[in-house]
């Protein structure tokens, strides 16, 4: 029985080549010099930190991140969540942006309901944090795999290792 797994993988290669052409950007840009802006990435703990000298700074520094990610890799900065912008030490400010990785389990149970609404016959399962999709035919499986994509814009999802 043909099958394929839904996942949702980030690219911290593409990630970190992201972040360091973001450094360099904020580095060259002259409104930025003798600033804290920066930009910094901990693959260890999967999370991009902003450092500024204001909310708008940070603004200023997500408008030159965001378009490089998805440079890198469509629909990385989706995977991005933002957290609360802290004070730091007078008037700075810093952001931290954890990068979201694999299928958590309120969007694998939207998937396979989804698929379950969508009358085609197949039958999908929550595996960790992939779900596999399985049905008699490819051309079923093309079917959801075009109906998961147009349904679910919201978070960048990955199909692979098909099986027949």
């Amino acid at each position: 029985m043909p099958s394929f797994d839904i996942t949702s993988e980030a690219d911290m290669v593409a990630i970190k080549n992201a972040v360091d052409v973001a450094a360099r950007q904020i580095g060259n840009r002259y409104d930025f010099k003798g600033t804290s802006a920066n930009v910094e990435l901990n693959e260890k703990d999967k999370l991009i930190t902003l450092f500024g000298d204001s909310d708008f700074q940070l603004d200023q520094i997500r408008d030159i991140l965001f378009p490089a990610m998805e440079k890198k890799e469509p629909d990385s900065s989706k995977r991005l969540d933002r957290q609360e912008v802290q004070k730091v030490s007078g008037n700075k400010a810093k952001q931290e942006l954890k990068i979201k990785d694999g299928i958590d389990g309120d969007l694998a149970k939207k998937l396979v309901k989804l698929l379950k609404d969508s009358g085609l016959k197949v039958q999908a399962s929550i595996q960790g944090d992939t779900v596999r999709v399985s049905g008699a035919k490819r051309d079923t499986l093309q079917e959801a795999i075009a109906h998961a994509k147009k349904s679910v814009t919201d978070f960048p999802l990955k199909f692979g290792n098909f099986r027949d």
